[in-house]
């Protein structure tokens, strides 16, 4: 059912965050050097977690606003709650680094301010138009963050090749929304799903501007042919960076994925469900096989985020509500282990510098038990080790996988999942069997440290609050089909 609200009530959570990013910006410009990112940093954090609650308190009402090219759902509402609570333990997380290093300067935290308010109206996107804007607004912030550690060459390599990278997928992503657009007479999702059910065979060109759209949404989501500038952007990326690039941009680009697929293209799910099920079953062979060899931990985690994605668009070729519920699902538990890696790898340091080699980790079990401990849930969590989160996450997806007849696409995914159990029992193997060389240091900021804690329990609990998870995530997955 659509109800009709005052224009503005829908976008109240993006409208708040344009605003107070500008507000934020003056603060920065006029507070005093010392005092401006400590100041801006606390306002974004409280920004973000206001804006989650306005989220909310919005309700699961399926509303349109601005002609058609905002739409607030249930599913909506579930992703940006995914996402600002990405961005907001990103820069809680930030802190530390940001000082030791010398980057605490006020402009990182509105970045990941504005940041968010794209993801959410990507989220929101209920038209090309509207899909592209809130895209670029993400990117562009992203761009700069990237390259946020100015005095270092890898970080300013990893922003230059991701904005060159960004901008060909922007290019992509544009041309096809142009040839659908062309064919299709309209660029509102209502309109063109309304076109396609009612009509025979779908235009050529119609199905052409798919597949560019589909290029584009996929290097967004970093899945295989179009993952390219993931490994190096995650090693040369500030680690705060990282940890945020892969959660909260993500997230936002598959709930922009299933929108679109679902949404408008509902009706061609034969023709786009082969491309997702080849980009699927490339990404989980890649993240599975091409992180073996990895010793920078960092891009480990890219390979890692990589077949993640793939397991995820098993989802979206599956379909339907089941196969919706199952990746938001599987989102929810990513969000929480992902995470908590990032705050293990930013504890890791000697000597007062930051070090990423896996070598590092060695003897981690005796030198410090609890940070080994922590690392250790993940890892088997991610690898899909019962009863922790990530065995509940990828169980999903596959029986989504199997109730839409995908039987070939679930076996490839247990036996990618088995590969790539080896590179993360790799790191269970170094903490606690390898010789300490030169230990890591003990102090742990308080931020990181509470993060690593909570996130390790709730990984260990979540079969606990599963129903509870999946009742809401089946009811946000419901909105996507209502029409």
């Amino acid at each position: 059912m659509t109800h009709a609200l005052p224009v503005m009530l829908p976008a109240l959570p993006e409208i708040f965050l344009a605003v107070f990013g500008m507000v934020l910006m003056m603060v920065g410009v006029f507070s005093s050097e010392k005092r401006a990112y400590r100041t801006v940093s606390t306002f974004s954090i409280m920004a973000l977690i206001l804006a989650l609650l306005m989220v909310l308190f919005q309700g699961t009402d399926r509303i349109l606003a601005f002609n058609g090219l905002f739409i607030v759902d249930g599913f909506a509402a579930y992703m940006k709650v995914l996402v600002l609570a990405g961005s907001a333990v990103t820069l809680i997380m930030s802190d530390r680094f940001l000082r030791k290093e010398g980057m605490d300067r006020f402009e990182y935290p509105i970045l990941i301010v504005f940041a968010s308010l794209g993801m959410m109206m990507m989220i929101s996107s209920n038209d090309l138009i509207s899909l592209y804007i809130g895209l670029e607004l993400q990117s562009l912030s992203l761009y700069v963050i990237a390259a946020f550690q100015r005095d270092s060459t890898r970080s300013t390599e990893a922003g230059l090749k991701y904005f060159v990278l960004g901008a060909l997928s922007s290019g992509l992503l544009l041309y096809g929304c142009s040839m659908i657009y062309g064919f299709a007479g309209t660029t509102d999702f209502g309109l063109i799903a309304k076109q396609l059910a009612d009509g025979g065979e779908p235009a050529i060109g119609l199905i052409v501007g798919l597949v560019f759209l589909i290029a584009g949404l996929a290097f967004k989501v970093s899945a295989v042919p179009f993952h390219m500038w993931t490994p190096d952007v995650y090693e040369g990326a500030p680690t705060p960076v990282t940890a945020f690039f892969s959660v909260a941009p993500k997230i936002a680009a598959i709930a922009l994925f299933l929108r679109v697929m679902v949404g408008p293209f509902e009706a061609m799910l034969v023709e786009w469900r082969q491309i997702i099920v080849f980009v699927s079953i490339l990404s989980m062979v890649l993240g599975a096989l091409a992180a073996i060899n990895q010793t920078n931990i960092k891009r480990l985690m890219a390979y890692s985020s990589i077949g993640h994605v793939g397991y995820a668009l098993i989802g979206l070729a599956a379909g339907g509500r089941e196969g919706i519920t199952a990746v938001l699902v599987y989102m929810t538990i990513y969000l929480v282990m992902t995470m908590g890696t990032f705050a293990c790898i930013l504890s890791m340091r000697q000597k007062g510098e930051m070090v990423e080699s896996i070598d590092s980790l060695a003897g981690l079990g005796k030198s410090n038990p609890p940070m080994a401990l922590a690392l250790l849930i993940f890892m088997f969590s991610m690898a899909g080790i019962p009863p922790l989160a990530g065995f509940f996450g990828k169980l999903y997806i596959f029986m989504a996988a199997l109730d839409a007849g995908l039987v070939a696409l679930a076996i490839i995914g247990v036996v990618t999942s088995v590969f790539g159990a080896f590179y993360y029992l790799r790191i269970v193997k170094v903490m606690y069997f390898d010789e300490t060389v030169e230990p890591l240091e003990q102090p742990i900021g308080k931020g990181v440290g509470a993060v690593m804690a909570i996130t390790a329990v709730v990984t260990v609990v979540f079969f606990i609050g599963l129903s509870p998870v999946l009742e809401i995530a089946d009811a946000a997955a419901a909105s996507l089909f209502a029409t």
